[in-house]
């Protein structure tokens, strides 16, 4: 399922521009703003297909996308902690992986990963304890 978040993306995309061309009564300003978030949103969906993949681990350390193109390399040594936050708010669970590495703290969600959780938290502490 890993096309399907972009794959929504777009359709709002087409659904935003099919709504401010329909909505907008020739005022611009709505057109504008209609436009505007539709490009977002492609912007957010491009992302998605330009760089789905946001960490790679190895037995050197963690490796986070920085940007579309850029990785970030984090050697083990510098990672000080990797957990999983949960946060409850007005009924909803949000889930976040965190990684901290001492002056930088890198956050990933379900849908960045494409994988559960906890999962991931579990393979990067193998991975640590694997490097030594």
């Amino acid at each position: 399922m890993p096309g399907a978040l972009p794959a929504a993306k777009l359709l709002g995309v087409v659904v935003l521009v099919a709504l401010g061309l329909l909505f907008t009564d020739g005022d611009r300003v709505r057109l504008v703003l209609a436009g505007l978030a539709a490009a977002g949103l492609a912007g957010w969906a491009l992302r998605d297909l330009v760089a789905p993949v946001r960490l790679a681990v190895d037995a050197e350390g963690i490796a986070v996308r920085q940007g579309f193109a850029g990785w970030r390399r984090l050697p083990w040594p510098a990672v000080e902690a990797v957990r999983v936050e949960r946060r409850t708010r007005r009924g909803l669970t949000a889930e976040t992986l965190e990684i901290d590495a001492g002056d930088s703290l890198h956050l990933f969600g379900r849908y960045d990963l494409d994988a559960p959780l906890e999962e991931v938290a579990d393979a990067l502490h193998a991975a640590r304890s694997t490097a030594g």
